[in-house]
């Protein structure tokens, strides 16, 4: 008996669909706002929390071969001892209410650090306003993972000029192409749909290279919100020093728990592919489905447009196959509320 399509699904996939062109709005606003932004820094920090920062994950597949500038990402309300006013600091929280994000917005405004924010609105923008901080604005009322487009462009937007040349052309070609992609991907027989049907009601396990490893988190982050159920990433080389010890002693029991997914491009070290072929035989023999996905584009924007969007699609695959609605996520709201009342 076929499943009643969730709630909430269609708005969901609406917005995976819409994401390209969420790009080029974020960026195309940001730019206008990135002339107010200090050039004599060699670092900047994006502080975040959740969907809010792996937007920076993801812009730093990019940066860091690309830039001479240092990105780190931040994950809570303290800042790296390091940072001072030769630092430039960006605070992404969609709600503009993260506690996290806050806390280390006034402790970068006390160490004299540039400060530039980006929500919907909130105490984060009411700090920026009073504070005389450039704020870019994102547009309201969405799920913050599904805001990532707008974060993708609008934090391109901020570092373009840290770039040897603009990314306008580049970034709207990119999104061009991953717009044509959608009809595929949002269809019942497109890839992302086959990946869903061979994962099943296994927990998916997402490998990548370096380069890729936001794309494994972003994967990951996005199974648990929209399918409800948890998943894992890892890298290579790394897990092949730690991980395949547990894989080598699942028992044949244990294997029908998993399923891998290893996310390949043209750009990984090839190095690594006698490691990487190894693993997969190895999880074969112990009955484990392996599923390897190539994302690829004509540069490495397209690449990560590519493989948001793949891997979005994916776990709105997985949400319909489990008749699961991907659009609350009422959990965080309870810890959020047990966290507000503490």
């Amino acid at each position: 008996m076929a499943r009643t399509a969730p709630n909430g699904l269609a708005t969901m996939r609406a917005l995976a669909v819409e994401m390209p062109g969420h790009v080029r709005v974020g960026f195309a606003s940001a730019r206008e706002l990135a002339a107010e932004i200090p050039r004599a820094t060699r670092r900047v920090i994006v502080v975040g929390m959740g969907g809010s920062a792996i937007a920076a994950d993801l812009v730093r597949g990019v940066t860091d071969p690309e830039l001479e500038v240092a990105l780190e990402v931040g994950r809570g309300p303290s800042l790296p001892r390091a940072i001072d006013a030769g630092t430039l600091t960006i605070f992404t929280s969609y709600s503009g209410g993260t506690w996290e994000t806050l806390a280390a917005f006034d402790e970068a405004g006390r160490r004299g650090a540039a400060r530039v924010t980006v929500s919907s609105g909130g105490e984060l923008a009411r700090r920026a306003e009073r504070q005389r901080v450039p704020h870019l604005q994102l547009p309201q009322g969405l799920p913050p993972r599904a805001a990532v487009g707008y974060m993708l462009g609008g934090l391109f937007g901020l570092l373009d000029p840290f770039f040897p040349e603009s990314n306008d052309a580049r970034l709207a070609r990119a999104a061009a192409h991953v717009a044509d992609l959608q009809a595929g991907f949002s269809g019942p027989k497109g890839l992302p749909a086959q990946l869903a049907k061979r994962v099943g009601a296994r927990t998916p396990e997402i490998y990548a290279d370096v380069p890729l490893a936001s794309l494994a988190r972003r994967w990951t982050t996005q199974v648990e919100e929209n399918a409800k159920r948890l998943a894992h990433f890892d890298l290579f080389p790394e897990l092949f020093h730690n991980a395949i010890v547990g894989w080598d002693a699942v028992t044949a029991s244990g294997a029908r728990r998993w399923a891998v997914v290893f996310l390949e491009s043209s750009g990984q070290n090839p190095a690594l592919a006698p490691g990487v072929n190894y693993l997969a035989s190895l999880l074969q023999r112990r009955g484990v489905p392996v599923l390897r996905v190539p994302i690829e584009g004509e540069d490495r924007i397209e690449t990560l447009l590519t493989g948001v969007s793949l891997g979005d699609h994916f776990s709105l695959a997985l949400a319909e196959a489990a008749g699961v609605d991907p659009l609350p996520v009422d959990a965080i709201g309870r810890l959020k509320s047990a966290v507000s009342r503490a």
